[in-house]
């Protein structure tokens, strides 16, 4: 098994004629505002480990024989090794892709190659596998993730949302309280167990005050 653990980017992230760049915390650095929300998918998801940006170059020959190097964008590590497989990975625009698609092939074929040599994946994202309702409700969620909530609360919560079975964000909320301040003090409250994972919704499609919600805590 290959060591993955202390990969490093082969290359410094610089400005690029997209004119978007920076670091997402925790995660890395990247050139596009597309490759930034690919990586604000996964530092949402705890089953991630590690996101490492052009960690590796391949070299290949072209068809003519013809010595030729590419950088993937990335290298994502799961937390479970054995239950996901990493994946090299690479981001692009449906529009870059369609106009040098006959280049890239090449590069691709060869990173799989290489990716399965090494008991990886390799995957190219596109725009319709990153900018989804996932994305939109995850950029919502992330004000709430690290809110101070105290313990007794989050219980009380979870065990009405256990009682009623079956509920919404604004069930949930109408049968914790009844007064417009209350309620605006609890709403965020419901944001945060849904950020964390507490409180079960289907993220895949937009979160409403009318979205189903579930405990997912034995109460």
């Amino acid at each position: 098994m290959s060591n993955i653990t202390n990969l490093s980017s082969v290359r410094k992230i610089g400005i690029t004629n997209r004119s978007v760049s920076g670091v997402v915390p925790k995660i890395g650095s990247y050139e596009s505002s597309l490759e930034r929300d690919f990586m604000e998918l996964w530092r949402f998801d705890d089953s991630v480990k590690s996101i490492t940006p052009q960690p590796l170059t391949i070299r290949y020959s072209d068809k003519y024989n013809i010595a030729r190097s590419y950088t993937p964008d990335g290298l994502l590590i799961f937390q479970d090794y054995l239950e996901h497989k990493p994946v090299l990975y690479e981001i692009k625009y449906r529009a870059d892709f369609r106009d040098s698609w006959k280049s890239l092939l090449p590069k691709f074929r060869a990173a799989k190659t290489m990716a399965l040599a090494r008991g990886w994946e390799f995957k190219v994202f596109t725009e319709v596998e990153v900018r989804t309702p996932y994305l939109d409700n995850i950029k919502f969620l992330w004000r709430y993730k690290d809110l101070n909530v105290e313990s007794e609360m989050a219980l009380h919560i979870l065990t009405v949302l256990s009682d009623l079975q079956e509920a919404d964000p604004d069930l949930l909320i109408a049968a914790l309280c009844n007064t417009p301040r209350n309620k605006a003090t609890m709403i965020p409250i419901v944001w945060y167990l849904i950020a964390n994972f507490r409180i079960g919704c289907d993220l895949n499609v937009p979160l409403t005050m009318h979205s189903k919600i579930w405990t997912q805590e034995e109460i």
